[in-house]
């Protein structure tokens, strides 16, 4: 790819993880999101606003679900998907979907994540293409991992910034990534299991391979 790429990341032990993995390749403008939907969407329009590219990336650390993605696996997005965000009814959730005001899911481009995932694999990483969601609230309990891998089948990880980032892309008609690599499972809230290092590490080396990608 030969236009400017955007990366949006939450927090800046997750650029730093990303700017070495970079390794100074200058078609690379990696910037602070902020955590959550919102900060992410706005964060990420501003920096549209300031410059040219091609394509837009949200990466970070992720939790992962079980069977689909264990600690320090990158998972590519196939799907952008805000899973918490429509209306709550006595028989579930109703999605903008089916409210009928917009859609709570971002397609990628899915050739580019199965290519990038791919070539993660043949770097011996632990790498797989899948969905991924955005919400506003961690999961913090295994009802509410269970209530989330049944609404979206093949949910792989789950992080807070994808879809605000995605959702700046769209307006520009910009084509968008996620890159997460997996740090915690998604379930019960228990910080000693937490490997934020590890993922870090994974986010890192997944970076690198970005460069030989895009």
């Amino acid at each position: 790819m030969k236009d400017n790429i955007l990366i949006m990341v939450s927090v800046e032990a997750e650029r730093e993880a990303v700017w070495r993995g970079l390794r100074g390749d200058m078609r690379f403008d990696v910037r602070l999101a902020g955590v959550g939907m919102a900060a992410a969407a706005a964060s990420t329009a501003f920096a549209l606003a300031e410059g040219k590219y091609g394509l837009v990336v949200s990466a970070g650390i992720a939790g992962g679900f079980a069977g689909q993605a264990g600690i320090g696996d990158i998972v590519v997005a196939t799907e952008i998907v805000a899973a918490d965000l429509g209306s709550e009814t006595a028989d579930g959730m109703l999605t903008l979907d089916e409210l009928g005001f917009g859609s709570s899911r971002v397609p990628v481009d899915g050739q580019l994540a199965l290519r990038t995932a791919a070539a993660m694999q043949a770097a011996g990483m632990q790498a797989k293409a899948g969905p991924v969601l955005t919400v506003a609230t961690a999961t913090g309990t295994a009802e509410s991992a269970r209530r989330l891998a049944e609404r979206v089948p093949g949910a792989a990880a789950e992080g807070m910034e994808g879809y605000g980032v995605a959702v700046a892309a769209r307006q520009l008609a910009l084509p968008v990534l996620e890159v997460r690599a997996v740090s915690n499972a998604v379930g019960p809230r228990d910080k000693s299991a937490w490997r934020i290092k590890d993922a870090l590490a994974s986010l890192e080396r997944a970076c690198g391979i970005l460069t030989e990608v895009l």
